[in-house]
């Protein structure tokens, strides 16, 4: 039982969940060093791996047959706690401002509120499977929080790197409330008594 814990997908959660104080540590190295860009671009490349191996536990789960209760219930965790930091900090140093902190915090309520929703439906025995948008929507916020990840630093390479983490934030936004409507009409049955 305890080796199914360890097992390579969920050794790749547990290293996504280690990889958001080490992006936060980058953010706060960013006006200690001469360089700021590099810290930005470790975040950033930290953040990538991580995101990637979002998609690989469960894949290699899958395949490999390892899936273990453990694993599906810090997966949705180790997403969050990654999108909520990377959401928080972006808005800390203002990337994140004006009219697109609405999309941040409807990306965080969402996230919150159906976590909320699936421990409740959990106490029921009731299982409410990912969708296929849900995916969709998340590769949209792991895209959108790259892009403002590299921000300023990104501008310098390609321009209007920024802008376009905004846009794709916003996108993520819109997919965010479809999904999180989409997961409380499934609930909402078996919360009225």
């Amino acid at each position: 039982m305890a080796s199914r814990a360890y097992n390579i997908p969920n050794l790749l959660t547990y290293a996504r969940i280690i990889a958001v104080p080490l992006i936060v540590v980058c953010f706060f190295l960013e006006g200690k060093l001469q360089s700021s860009d590099f810290a930005r671009w470790t975040g950033l490349a930290i953040f990538i791996v991580a995101s990637i191996t979002d998609y690989l536990d469960g894949y290699l789960a899958r395949i490999w047959n390892q899936t273990s209760n453990i694993g599906k219930m810090l997966d949705p965790i180790a997403d969050k706690l990654l999108i909520a930091s990377v959401l928080l900090l972006m808005a800390a140093d203002g990337t994140i401002a004006g009219w697109s902190i609405w999309a941040a915090i409807t990306i965080l309520c969402r996230e919150i509120l159906v976590s909320g929703l699936r421990e409740y439906l959990a106490a029921l025995k009731v299982s409410v499977p990912v969708t296929q948008i849900a995916k969709w929507k998340t590769t949209a916020q792991m895209f959108a929080l790259a892009f403002l990840l590299a921000g300023p630093a990104g501008d310098k390479v390609l321009p209007y790197t920024t802008e376009a983490g905004i846009t794709l934030l916003w996108i993520a936004a819109i997919l965010t409330i479809y999904t999180g409507y989409d997961y409380f009409r499934a609930g909402a049955k078996h919360m009225v008594d």
